[in-house]
């Protein structure tokens, strides 16, 4: 029970109690009385006033005393007892709010233990992935050292492309770690973040700049899906939504199809927030793994086999930096058809001034 218990104390039973026992002892020396002839009904008031009043407060005391030993070993059982402690005072003799306190620690118990388990899965989920994620390039560079230690070194060319490698390999270890800084620091809210206003069309373009190469590989279009021929600011911190718009963007070229096309729009939301939406057409995303998409490493290919590289926490970065703004993230997806990720941004003041 998250709090000591404080139930008001119900009387009924010691009450009704007390008015049987003082009717059963008054009507005994009533009789008694009358058997020696000594019948004084002051007396007999008197008495079973007394009776009444000594039976309340006698089986209150002890019915409290009883309850709270009982409620008492019940907390040692559960344990309870490390994290409250339990009240000095007499506990509720109502057995029906006592019923119902424990139903509800025990439907509380049930969700803890369901939440702790899911965790459990997480956290093993979580374990595996950074061990698959670091062991690949750890192996890599480390079989590419031995074989130069085991003559290897001494041919010029073979040194120079091993080492090229190894350095690759060494960068996307960087990268990752990189990667799970920022998102340990995002996950317990210890990144600062420096909201200004800026143009999100000038920032948008920059990024397509950017990912120009990477997208002409695949031979897909980085475009707008229509000329904005005014400037729309928005108060965020620029940084981290260049981070965002990148790595939406990036994902959308990595599982975009050949000559597709990746486009941005943004779009008045209310009064005071714009969506921006990153939408292509390509292999899309079953429906079964949306709920899942921006957890740490959480990959839609289950095969293991990482075609694509990244380090697995791109979207969940996406999402801890949009709900840092204090802003929402949505994804809508067809297999074959393509997917759209949105996210709202709060509208600057600089754009309403303009405007006027």
């Amino acid at each position: 029970m998250a709090a000591p218990l404080r139930s008001k104390k119900s009387y009924r039973f010691a009450f009704r109690s007390s008015i049987f026992i003082a009717i059963i002892a008054t009507v005994v020396l009533a009789f008694l009385l009358w058997s020696f002839s000594i019948f004084n009904l002051v007396v007999l008031i008197f008495a079973a006033i007394t009776l009444f009043a000594t039976s309340f407060i006698t089986l209150q005391i002890r019915i409290d005393k009883f309850i709270y030993k009982k409620i008492k070993k019940i907390y040692d059982d559960v344990e309870l007892l490390e994290s409250s402690t339990l009240p000095s005072y007499p506990v509720s003799t109502d057995m029906r709010s006592l019923t119902a306190e424990i139903e509800k620690f025990a439907k509380d118990k049930k969700i803890e233990i369901d939440t702790l388990k899911i965790r459990e899965e997480y956290r093993k989920d979580f374990l595996g992935n950074v061990s698959h994620e670091l062991k690949t390039p750890l192996f890599t560079v480390q079989g590419y050292i031995e074989t130069l230690l085991d003559g290897a070194i001494d041919d010029k060319n073979v040194r120079k492309k091993y080492l090229i490698r190894a350095n690759k390999a060494v960068d996307r270890l960087i990268y990752i770690v990189k990667d799970l800084d920022l998102i340990t620091k995002l996950e317990v809210g210890d990144l600062n973040l420096e909201k200004k206003s800026f143009n999100i069309i000038e920032l948008i373009q920059s990024v397509f700049d950017l990912l120009e190469m990477k997208a002409a590989k695949k031979n897909i279009t980085l475009t707008f899906d229509i000329v904005y021929p005014k400037p729309i600011f928005v108060y965020a911190d620029k940084e981290k939504i260049q981070q965002v718009l990148t790595n939406l963007l990036v994902n959308s070229i990595k599982y975009g199809n050949e000559n597709g096309t990746t486009e941005v729009s943004v779009e008045n939301l209310v009064k005071n927030k714009v969506i921006v939406r990153v939408t292509d057409n390509g292999e899309g995303i079953p429906a079964v793994h949306i709920p899942r998409l921006f957890e740490r490493f959480y990959r839609v290919d289950q095969s293991g086999s990482r075609r694509e590289g990244g380090s697995g926490l791109g979207l969940a970065i996406v999402k801890h930096v949009i709900e840092a703004h204090g802003e929402k993230i949505y994804v809508e997806s067809a297999v074959e058809v393509g997917s759209e990720f949105s996210f709202t941004l709060e509208k600057s003041t600089v754009q309403i001034e303009e405007v006027e």
